[in-house]
Parts: C-alpha cells; structure tokens; sequence
C-alpha cells in the first residue's frame, strides 16, 4: 500500500541534481583545460619575442592565446558555480550560475539580431574597428599571424575590407615602401597555388611584389577579395544551418537555466518546509 502525499510535500530530485552536476563538470574540465593551453601558448610567445602589448581593448581581443585563457577562465567558474551549486544544493550559487547563463544567452542574442538585422552596418563596423591593427600585428604576433593565415587560405581571400590585397599595403613589412624583400607583397596564405605539388613545400614567396599588379593580373596568382566580405557571403550561403545551430545553443541554454531553476525553487521549498517544521516543534 503506498503512501499518500500530504499537500505540503517537497522533495529535491536527483534526476535533475546529477543532471546538472554532470552536465558543469565536463564544462568545468573544458574550461580547465582552456586554460592551461591559453596560457601555455602565452607564455611561450612570451619567451619567444620577449613583449607583449596588452595596452587597449583591441590588444587583448587580437591577443589569442589570452583571449583562450580568459574563455577558460570564465566557463572554468560559471560550470563550478553549477557544479558545487547542485551537488551542495547551494541556492546562492545556483542562482549566480543562471544569472550568468541568462546574461551570456542576451549577449549572444543581441549579437544575432544586430548580424542579421544590420548586416552591412556590422560589416562597416569590422572594417572600421579591426583593419588597420589586425594588419598591423600580423607579424608581432605568430598566434594571429597563424589564425590570418588560417582564415585566407581556407576562405580565399585576402586582406578584410573591400580592397583586399592591397590592404596589405598597410603593414610595415608589405608596404611597398619597405626595404623588406617582402615589400609589395601578400603572405603566402593569400596565393592560390601556395603549395607546390610536386614537392609538398609551401612556396612563401608566391605572394612577393602582388600589390604592383592591378586587380585582373593580381587575381592569376592571389585570391584579391577581403575576408569580411567572403565571410558575410558564406554565412549568408548557409544562413539556416547556422540560424538551427544558433537556436539549438539557444534551446540548450534555456533548457539548462530552466534545471538549475526547478532545481533552485525545490531547495527553497525543502527549507521553507524544515523551518516550518522547527518552528512548529515545540
């Protein structure tokens, strides 16, 4: 015979507890090691060029491997505050673990809008704020100058704004001032045939005096378009695989902010009922 459940029965469940808990600890883990590569690659770019230059906003955001620990570091202590919250039934802690989620959910929100309300105001915006330095730094820093070479090679493109190859005429090293050999040049990541097929080698002079050439004999050995602007068409190529992968994180989040809600009204229920109880004991 079971049971009957009174009107003022309470319970915490362990299903959606451990749900929580495992769910932090392997973010946890993540942001662990987010952290560990992010300032392994820091100091050793330290130790290699001996100066680092974190004086503005836009020296840390173009700064990668900090910019990796700081992720880290922020999903190392929101998934522990979800963690511990859970396993302790912590409500404090639960609730700045939402808090956070809800926070990070409205940002990436906002950050969608603005993308696909205001595309070409973003697309300005980009060019503005990151042309110039992002340029700039190729050379200062090797994390940045492996992830532009990265992006104009698997892109095909080269340089950001709309005058792509000859953006590359405001670094120090291509401008065709320079008493570098690398003057009215490209990196390499920009030509199209960088690698040559016979011995495997990258050819990193494939790009050397490119910005003398006009656009039509330019285009026979370098990809010429800027990257934001390739970027912007591929996203708008394949605009709803990335809306359902934007709203499948969206869903997760709020599903996950839901758990760690239920979980955090139940404890609040289970207190209430004990102190009720106390005060009722005589």
């Amino acid at each position: 015979m079971h049971r009957r459940r009174g009107p003022n029965f309470t319970y915490v469940s362990g299903c959606v507890k451990y749900m929580i808990f495992v769910l932090n600890f392997i973010f946890w883990l993540f942001g662990g090691l987010l952290i560990g590569v992010g300032l392994y690659a820091f100091i050793d770019k330290w130790q290699a060029t001996g100066l680092i230059k974190l004086d503005t906003v836009y020296d840390v955001m173009l700064n990668i491997s900090l910019l990796i620990a700081l992720l880290g570091g922020v999903v190392f202590i929101v998934s522990f505050a979800g963690c511990i919250g859970a396993l302790r039934e912590n409500t404090c802690l639960l609730k700045f673990y939402s808090l956070c989620l809800l926070i990070l959910f409205l940002v990436e929100m906002g950050g969608a809008v603005c993308g696909f309300v205001f595309p070409r105001s973003l697309h300005g915006l980009l060019e503005l704020s990151f042309t110039e330095r992002v340029v700039h730094a190729y050379r200062d820093d090797p994390d940045l100058q492996n992830f532009i070479d990265f992006a104009q090679s698997d892109f095909h493109c080269c340089g950001l704004t709309s005058d792509g190859y000859m953006d590359w005429s405001k670094n120090e090293y291509f401008n065709c001032s320079s008493p570098s050999v690398e003057r009215c040049g490209v990196p390499f990541s920009c030509c199209i045939n960088a690698t040559d097929i016979s011995s495997g080698l990258v050819n990193i002079m494939c790009g050397y005096g490119v910005q003398n050439f006009p656009v039509a004999e330019a285009s026979k050995r370098v990809w010429t378009s800027g990257c934001i602007e390739i970027v912007r068409s591929w996203a708008e190529r394949n605009l709803y695989t990335i809306a359902s992968a934007a709203l499948g994180v969206a869903l997760s989040q709020l599903f996950v902010i839901y758990l760690a809600k239920t979980l955090e009204g139940q404890i609040e229920l289970q207190k209430a009922r004990y102190e009720n109880v106390a005060n009722c004991t005589p």
